[in-house]
């Protein structure tokens, strides 16, 4: 038995082996076709770090809409398109002799390891809010001198609400329990309802963004992500509304000439599809 155990695990270290190095040889080749079309692609050639920019927010959104419809072969391809840019960017760096792949990757490296000291030094963790409370301590010992630093100014409101109220969390700056949230969400609420009723748009604008903030931060107590729960939604309200066109379509009817009434019979059916 003991012998049997021997060869597996020897030939299991043989595949993990193979496996890595199939790994290694599939990155080197798309680091030397990156070398040919930045040399040789006309396209490729004029290609800035500025210039890419929009396109890789692009792909970012293309795999997360993979992910949402769980789609694991988009998730390949779209992966595949964000490796590419994050190998471009690399490639431009090494031209101006800033930095190439490998300082990308040791800096990363370099971070992790730093950054969990309870898998590569003696701390210890009892749990995840931990090791992301260790995380912004270890951020702030970095010389940056706040927690929300770390917090992208470009990115969408909705996901910026989420990430600003995960970042306080992790230095001890939220609620205690879920129904002090949801309290929090019914007074931003009532205080939304009087603005509305006093037509005051500004302080109307004002009240509607503390409910939303609001309503993120309850979302985290009942571990939802808002911006995947809202992009469902939207996914859901695209469907149901296309399918209300194609049956106003097969009467030869145009939506405008329906009444509400007419649309919510193909609503109803839509909703139970």
């Amino acid at each position: 038995m003991v012998f049997r155990g021997r060869i597996s695990y020897f030939y299991l270290k043989s595949i993990s082996m193979n496996s890595r190095t199939l790994q290694l040889q599939a990155f080197e080749r798309l680091l030397n076709i990156m070398d040919d079309l930045r040399e040789k692609c006309p396209w490729d050639k004029k290609q800035t770090l500025q210039t890419l920019r929009h396109l890789t927010i692009e792909e970012t959104y293309e795999l997360g809409d993979a992910i949402l419809d769980n789609d694991l072969t988009e998730v390949k391809k779209e992966l595949g398109d964000l490796l590419l840019h994050i190998v471009f960017y690399a490639k431009i760096g090494s031209e101006t002799n800033d930095f190439d792949i490998a300082d990308v990757c040791n800096e990363i490296c370099e971070k992790l390891i730093y950054r969990h000291p309870h898998i590569y030094g003696d701390v210890e963790v009892k749990d995840e809010e931990e090791v992301k409370q260790n995380w912004e301590k270890l951020k702030l010992k970095e010389g940056k001198k706040s927690v929300l630093e770390g917090v992208p100014k470009s990115l969408p409101a909705l996901v910026k609400a989420s990430r600003i109220q995960d970042k306080v969390k992790g230095v001890g700056f939220d609620w205690e329990e879920p129904q002090q949230v949801w309290d929090k969400v019914q007074e931003e609420l009532n205080e939304l309802q009087v603005e509305v009723e006093a037509k005051d748009q500004d302080k109307i604008e004002s009240e509607f963004g503390d409910v939303l903030f609001s309503m993120i931060n309850y979302a985290r107590f009942l571990n939802v992500n808002p911006e995947d729960a809202l992009e469902r939604t939207n996914k859901k309200f695209i469907k149901r509304f296309q399918y209300l066109e194609s049956k106003a379509g097969e009467l030869g009817k145009p939506l405008s000439d329906m009444s509400l009434a007419e649309m919510d019979v193909f609503w109803n059916e839509a909703k139970k599809l």
